[in-house]
Order: C-alpha cells, then structure tokens, then sequence
C-alpha cells in the first residue's frame, strides 16, 4: 500500500527556511496508530493527514510523538499543497479540525492566510515548577494560553541567546513554553519551545501565533503585527486579530513529493 506525501516549508518564500511540514491527502482515515508511525518515521515537526468532508476536509496533525488540536505551519503547507499541487482552485480551502473551522485564503504573490481561533492569555499567580528553571531564568511575570505557558523578555538579543535546559522544560505540564520580546525589525519576536510533544524548539509555530498575537494586543492596544520566530531557520508572519480569530499570513514552498510505502 502506498499514500502520497509531500514536504513543504511554511512561512518562507524559499525553501531551507522557515518550518517543514509533510503532508499527506488521504482518501479515507488510515488506523491511528499507523498515522502516528507515519509522523515519526517523517520525524518532522508536523505531519498533516487529510480526508475529504463533503465539500471542505478534514485535518490531523501529528508530531513524531503526538496527536496535536492545532497546528499553523502545517495547515499552510497543506493549503499550498492543494493549490500547487493539487488543482484546488477556490479562493479559499476549509479544514474541520479538533480545533473547529480553520480557513486558508488565498492571496496574490503567493501569499496564504489563515484564520485561526485567538487564544488569550491569562496571568498565572503560582509558581510554575520547571518553567524558569528550565529557561535558566530569574521568575518573572508568567502567562498561560490554552495550551502554552508565555514569558517576555527584556528585549529580541535576549530572546535570540536564550539557551534552555530541554530536558527540565520536558517536565512543565503544558503543549510548550514560548518566550517573546519587542523586536528590533519586527513588532515582536519569539521562540517556541515544546520538548513535551517531541521537538525542543519548533522552527516557525503558527498556532503559538494565536497566543503571542492576543497577548501583544492586550499590551499595546495594535491589532496588526509583524512578527519573526526567532529560530535557526527563521519565520516571518504578519499577524492580526479580528474580534476572537487571528489572522495570520505567509508564504510556502514546495521542498519534495513522493510516495509512502506502507505494510
């Protein structure tokens, strides 16, 4: 048995940059199990498995180690799939998700935008064993969203030379832990860390996005938002929040497609 599979890079107008993701359109689900091998064999951040729902689809998400409720970069890389590679030719591409309706646009110049549930973030007024320890940081002000814990920091240099300890971040009880600053050629930056699901610190993340863009808009009043993700491969995205969604644009490139040969 074989399924088709294709590597694309998100949020990047060139490949070698910004997050790989494959992606792998299905007629019908494959056992859970066998998807969860898929993604580790893949051993990217993401693979996304997708199965036609009437006229839209319907999107899973798994990292070498877990099944995830969302994910951005790979959501991108799959609308950019289907228009490129695919013959998709709507405006826009729906995905039903464990995170409801997520809606890819497309726009001119190649660029996709995505409409996403905004999580906003809540102060958190305990300690947190693991999170600045694992940061190597002093404890400071402390922040959670759905899924993510959330620190700033003085500023982007620090963000860029932070050098966490993995295997204590492995033991915060969240999806991840993001740091964030005001950047100095972007509105903010970030870094995103999520040794619990299997990747210390995960390229491009667009679903932390959703968080990062509601929180920035709670300290500064903005609505729109350049951002990069301040990682070896680098991201970049413009980010904006309308009423309880956040909206969030970028580019893909198309790196391989092939075949999966399956037992």
């Amino acid at each position: 048995m074989t399924i088709p599979v294709y590597q694309a890079d998100a949020f990047t107008d060139k490949v070698f940059r910004g997050n790989p993701a494959a992606v792998c359109p299905l007629p019908s689900w494959l056992p859970e199990e066998m998807m969860q091998q898929v993604a580790m064999e893949n051993n990217l951040a993401e693979t996304a498995f997708i199965v036609p729902e009437g006229e839209d689809y319907h999107i899973r998400w798994f990292t070498p180690t877990v099944e995830v409720a969302l994910c951005g970069h790979a959501t991108l890389a799959s609308a950019h799939v289907y228009y490129d590679q695919l013959g998709y030719d709507r405006n826009a591409i729906r995905f039903n998700s464990k995170s409801g309706w997520l809606t890819v646009e497309r726009k001119a110049a190649g660029n996709y935008t995505l409409d996403f549930p905004a999580d906003s973030p809540a102060r958190e007024t305990g300690p947190v064993p693991g999170v600045f320890e694992g940061l190597g940081l002093a404890p400071r002000a402390l922040w959670k969203g759905k899924s993510d814990y959330l620190v700033e920091l003085d500023n982007e240099e620090a963000v860029a030379t932070l050098k966490p300890d993995f295997r204590i971040l492995a033991t915060v009880p969240s999806r991840g832990v993001l740091v964030t600053a005001r950047g100095n050629d972007a509105d903010f930056v970030s870094r995103c860390f999520f040794p619990q699901s299997g990747i210390d610190e995960d390229p491009v993340t667009g679903s932390a996005h959703c968080l990062l863009t509601a929180y920035w808009k709670e300290k500064t009043g903005k609505a729109s938002f350049k951002a990069i993700q301040l990682s070896a491969r680098r991201g970049w995205l413009d980010c904006s929040m309308e009423g309880d969604r956040v909206l969030m644009s970028g580019q893909a490139a198309l790196f391989l497609k092939g075949e999966i040969y399956l037992p």
